[in-house]
């Protein structure tokens, strides 16, 4: 089945962002586990997150994501920024717990002059700090634009985190449309050559959901600028090819476009036309 959803407040709770992304014909979501630019965390409502289960449940829902705040960096100089990214992914996780079998997305970070080998062994710590074997969520490596210092513009990269991740089962990756193509990964003219090659690096069953973003920019511009489908860099064309491909089409996919809700139920309504049976 074809999940498609969107970017969606958690303010209301669980159950609220259930009915709001099936009121626009969305069948996943993404939320933030708590403030995207700062630390703060409400009550986990037990009931409340049931009920969201039972709803999904009830309405053919696919996974979703939760989405772990901008401000953490696991692989900062400032071992105080490290700590704070340790301890929120932990208590991030905790909370999970009331949502089983979901995923957990986050930016691996920049190494902020550190370099990229001594940021990647960094993230790993803080996953292999936080990881436990009984746990119910699937926590996800987000591809990145490679802009600055920032670590994941590679497939590389993300592959030799997931090497020193000893807990490697509760490991994936989503992939962001736009983040790749700012990368320089040619989803446009060539989306089975870039595909072929996370396959290779990476392995395409680490691949667990999609981020899709059309880009302000053009490819390989390493800037990171989302734009609504079809107003970008990327296209209307790129993006039937890329929910209707073999190796995509039954994995979840979330909006992060600069949209309203109106704007999302007209792009979930346009890449809905475009799926193909």
């Amino acid at each position: 089945m074809f999940h498609i959803g969107c970017h969606l407040s958690p303010s209301a709770g669980f159950l609220a962002m259930g009915q709001t992304a099936k009121a626009i014909d969305a069948t996943t979501f993404q939320f933030f586990t708590r403030n995207p630019r700062g630390s703060k965390a409400k009550p986990i409502d037990g009931a409340d997150a049931a009920a969201l289960m039972a709803f999904m449940a009830e309405n053919g829902f696919g996974k979703v994501v939760a989405h772990a705040p901008y401000t953490i960096n696991p692989c900062s100089k400032d071992e105080r920024t490290r700590e704070f990214a340790l301890q929120t992914m932990a208590d991030d996780l905790q909370r999970m717990e009331h949502l089983p079998g979901n995923y957990y997305n986050f930016h691996p970070g920049s190494h902020t002059g550190l370099g990229t080998e001594t940021g990647i062994a960094l993230i790993a710590d803080t996953l292999n700090a936080i990881l436990t074997p009984d746990q119910h969520t699937t926590v996800l490596l987000e591809t990145m634009a490679g802009k600055g210092t920032e670590i994941g513009g590679r497939f590389e990269d993300l592959r030799e985190i997931l090497d020193r991740v000893e807990l490697a089962e509760h490991m994936g990756v989503c992939l962001d449309t736009c983040h790749v193509s700012d990368a320089g990964y040619d989803i446009v003219n060539d989306l089975d050559g870039v595909l072929a090659e996370f396959d290779r690096v990476i392995g395409l069953e680490r691949l667990c959901a999609i981020h899709i973003n059309d880009s302000l920019n053009p490819l390989g511009a390493h800037k990171d600028r989302h734009a609504r489908i079809g107003e970008g860099f990327i296209g209307t064309e790129a993006f039937a090819r890329i929910i209707n491909h073999p190796a995509l089409r039954q994995l979840p996919f979330v909006l992060e476009t600069p949209n309203e809700l109106p704007g999302y139920a007209a792009e979930i309504s346009l890449l809905r036309s475009l799926q193909q049976d």
